[in-house]
């Protein structure tokens, strides 16, 4: 059986279902998908999609933290959309917070995400 660590960090949203925030195993942190959830008052980030991809990216930060790495060490992102038309605001964020060799990354549209959010992003990290 794999050696496998759940993490949990204050300084992220709390599950809001039957996951963890991540789980390492070795030396690869799988993070759960981040929303715009405030992780002091467990509420939507206010303002636009810009607002709420910065949430987004600050809570994935805090878990990368809690897992002994940081942004940098993300291999693989996948992102969620309410609109598609927003992909080049998560391009501007990732230019501002993450180096080159950026992560590999996949986008899909969806319907709707939890609590309504516009933005949600997980991903895969080796540290």
């Amino acid at each position: 059986m794999t050696n496998k660590a759940v993490i949990h960090t204050d300084r992220a949203p709390q599950a809001i279902g039957t996951y963890s925030q991540a789980v390492k195993v070795s030396n690869t942190v799988y993070l759960s998908g981040q929303i715009a959830l405030d992780p002091d008052t467990m509420k939507l980030q206010d303002g636009n999609i810009e607002a709420q991809i910065e949430q987004v990216l600050a809570n994935l930060s805090a878990v990368c933290a809690a897992s002994g790495g940081s942004l940098r060490d993300l291999v693989k992102l996948t992102v969620y959309l309410t609109d598609l038309g927003h992909f080049p605001l998560v391009n501007q964020a990732m230019a501002r917070h993450f180096d080159e060799p950026y992560p590999a990354r996949a986008a899909i549209g969806v319907r709707a995400l939890p609590m309504g959010a516009a933005v949600e992003i997980d991903g895969i990290m080796v540290i």
